[in-house]
């Protein structure tokens, strides 16, 4: 009777904590709201949707009354030769970015955390962060008309100075530089946000002893600013290899033409072609799947290996 008591107090006092946090937080709480219906509506509820892909959807027939077919769908697409020309190449486009992209956001970090004029500070930063504004759409048509043969400004100057005209476009051997290059162009800026609000909130007395000690920027940089900064590193490569299945629909999609079939070919094209143009909603869910579990493993493992470092990872 006394532990059952006991038990009883302690949930009742964890309780009237819990609804005392409550009442002095309530606005952030109904700040989060929008944020948490969001996730609700579009990420968590659809996730039922999963299940045609071990079924032969049909929308007439619905999820409930639809025939159900195991792992069909995951053993016709494993047995396509075609898997590993789209596994290839998903993989391809994201190591470049990864390699290519990924430290870029990092540098220009650090580079505009020593700019000591806060209005030359916000005019580079106002400029780096505008190609995110910008739709894949406009980066495309930017860039048909920097490279396209007939008229690209690029193949324009080099045929005034005497030189030979470049496919640029339709160069299998350059569609993954291109991507890589659009995406840099596009996104370092706004990478840089964390790491520049990470980097705020570095003591700054840790400068003022390095300078005492006589150490320069480059030092300070090496073993201030990056230690600072090292965990938020961490946590964003890890959740970028969540996402090395996805290349990026609307991107690809624009660039692609017959020329680039071979190396532009990515999951995300497939499961558009499949799924919505030919109607094959069971095996493009089951593609789907495949890319999500893929991403999932990348985290699990990734995290373990940070916390094998010494990080904290992200869970």
């Amino acid at each position: 009777m006394y532990i059952g008591a006991l038990a009883s107090s302690g949930r009742q006092s964890r309780l009237y904590r819990l609804q005392k946090r409550l009442r002095r937080d309530k606005y952030l709480y109904y700040l989060a709201v929008p944020g948490a219906l969001f996730f609700l509506i579009f990420k968590y509820i659809p996730i039922w949707g999963v299940v045609i892909a071990f079924q032969d959807y049909s929308p007439i027939a619905g999820i409930t009354n639809s025939p159900w077919v195991g792992l069909q769908h995951f053993q016709r697409f494993f047995s396509d030769p075609q898997f590993w020309v789209l596994f290839r190449n998903t993989m391809m486009i994201n190591m470049m970015s990864l390699v290519c992209f990924f430290p870029l956001p990092i540098l220009l970090s650090l580079l505009m955390n020593e700019l000591r004029s806060e209005l030359y500070k916000k005019i580079v930063q106002s400029i780096v962060y505008l190609p995110h504004f910008l739709s894949w759409v406009i980066i495309a048509g930017l860039t048909f008309m920097l490279l396209s043969v007939s008229r690209g400004f690029v193949n324009e100057a080099l045929t005034a100075l005497g030189m030979d005209k470049v496919q640029f476009l339709n160069d299998p051997d350059l569609f993954w530089i291109l991507l890589t290059v659009q995406t840099i162009w596009k996104e370092a800026g706004w990478g840089t946000i964390i790491f520049l609000a990470a980097i705020a909130g570095t003591d700054p007395q840790l400068y003022e002893a390095a300078r005492m000690d006589g150490s320069g920027r480059l030092r300070q940089m090496w073993h201030i600013t990056l230690p600072a900064i090292r965990n938020v590193i961490f946590i964003l490569l890890i959740l970028r290899l969540g996402h090395m299945m996805d290349v990026g629909f609307e991107q690809v999609f624009l660039m692609y033409n017959g020329a680039v079939s071979n190396v532009a070919e990515v999951f995300d094209t497939y499961v558009y072609r499949l799924g919505v143009q030919q109607g094959q909603f069971s095996f493009s869910t089951a593609v789907g799947l495949f890319k999500s579990a893929v991403g999932l493993t990348l985290v699990i493992i990734a995290n373990r290996l940070s916390k094998r470092f010494g990080e904290e990872g992200i869970y």
